[in-house]
């Protein structure tokens, strides 16, 4: 086997800004393997807010090319427990290499990524379309400029109310907020009532992840549901959402790729969560794989290839929020410029 590292900017159409970051570019690491006839491919981006940079990636793996490239071919989920002692420090770079095996097993199956699972994709949810902050009057256009049927809006400002009451004037769609850990226990339970009048279906993260004692409150006195992101990021945070969370959301690249990924959202079913799956503004490498997820899931946010302009691959494509799966086995991903 041949692992080779693929390093691409995304350009975002539009300045992307939330809580805590604000960027016009995304580097993003795709990784590849190849067994001579098939290739897999996977993606992590680099990340500010948790330390994940292309460099750091890029050791990570390398400290793992020679197992990797002479390991005899068994699953996925073996090759994911044979690395993972070396790359739990960076899942990251763990994601990637995992969604490449997912991909390229699925590939020598020739199945595609969920038939290998043995799900069907007849009942899959829609996927949001993220708009970041912004003056009202640009999140407006944005909106216009991608009629969608379910926008996540990211919130996180002195102005979080006024700019729902906006943009709800400017559409009938269903609305997801995120605040990003912004909010504080009294503003969201403060804030609740008003957004779910305005179509709001729930609140994604409103506190940071170490206030508890403010998500119990959060959990028992809000009026909308709310959906744990930083507060979910490995397995074992699963269990610790119980209790004050009503969902968690996964995503791949903080837990370290699809194989812990199905773990977690059996976890969450098991306890009663729903279960949501969000990207990272990932290329069509990354978004595809989410793709194959979709069976398992209440909700998704895989929209990273509608916020760039240059995709250096194709494969899962929407038609107003529904996934349409590429023709190709495995993820469906193919890399353009290798």
């Amino acid at each position: 086997m041949i692992l080779s590292l693929h390093e691409k900017d995304l350009l975002l159409k539009h300045t992307f800004t939330i809580a805590h970051d604000s960027r016009d570019v995304q580097p993003t690491l795709i990784v590849e393997l190849s067994d001579g006839d098939f290739s897999g491919f996977g993606e992590a981006t680099t990340n500010n807010y948790y330390g994940v940079t292309m460099d750091g990636m890029k050791l990570a793996l390398e400290k793992v090319r020679a197992s990797v490239e002479s390991y005899v071919w068994g699953t996925p989920e073996n090759l994911w427990e044979m690395v993972y002692p070396a790359l739990q420090e960076n899942p990251f770079a763990l994601c990637a290499l995992d969604m490449a095996a997912h991909d390229l097993f699925a590939k020598k199956k020739g199945q595609k990524l969920y038939e290998s699972w043995g799900l069907s994709p007849d009942r899959n949810p829609l996927t949001n379309y993220t708009i970041g902050i912004d003056s009202v009057e640009k999140m407006v256009a944005k909106m216009r400029e991608v009629p969608w049927p379910l926008y996540k809006i990211k919130l996180g400002t002195a102005d979080d109310l006024r700019i729902v009451r906006e943009l709800r004037k400017h559409t009938d769609a269903r609305f997801r907020v995120d605040a990003n850990c912004a909010w504080t226990a009294e503003q969201t339970i403060a804030n609740a009532p008003e957004l779910k009048t305005l179509g709001v279906e729930f609140i994604e993260q409103p506190l940071a992840a170490a206030d508890r004692e403010g998500m119990k409150r959060v959990f028992a006195e809000s009026a909308l549901p709310v959906i744990a992101d930083e507060s979910c990021i490995v397995e074992s945070d699963v269990d610790l959402c119980a209790g004050l969370f009503h969902g968690v959301n996964v995503k791949l690249t903080k837990c370290g790729g699809l194989t812990p990924a199905r773990r977690m959202i059996a976890r969450a079913g098991e306890l009663g969560l729903q279960t949501m799956v969000g990207c990272m503004t990932e290329s069509s490498v990354g978004i595809s794989a989410i793709a194959h997820l979709l069976p398992l899931l209440d909700y998704v946010d895989m929209d990273g290839t509608l916020l760039i302009s240059n995709d250096p691959a194709t494969g899962v494509t929407f038609d107003y929020g529904k996934v349409i799966y590429a023709e190709e086995n495995g993820t469906g991903a193919v890399l353009l410029d290798r």
